[in-house]
């Protein structure tokens, strides 16, 4: 997937995904210049879980 197909999905900024890919929260592979980030449903499917559950005291 794309960073605009994950933030249409996510409904966010793809700016917002390209952030989360910075900073490590969710993993892609960069193939660099014009191709940018892609996304693996997989790890799409894992960020969204991660980010459901709730926050431990």
């Amino acid at each position: 997937m794309t960073v605009r197909q994950v933030a249409d999905h996510m409904q966010v900024h793809p700016e917002t995904v390209r952030r989360w890919l910075r900073d490590g929260a969710l993993r892609g592979l960069n193939l660099g210049g014009v191709a940018g980030w892609r996304i693996q449903q997989a790890e799409l499917e894992r960020f969204i879980d991660e980010r459901e559950k709730p926050a431990s005291s």
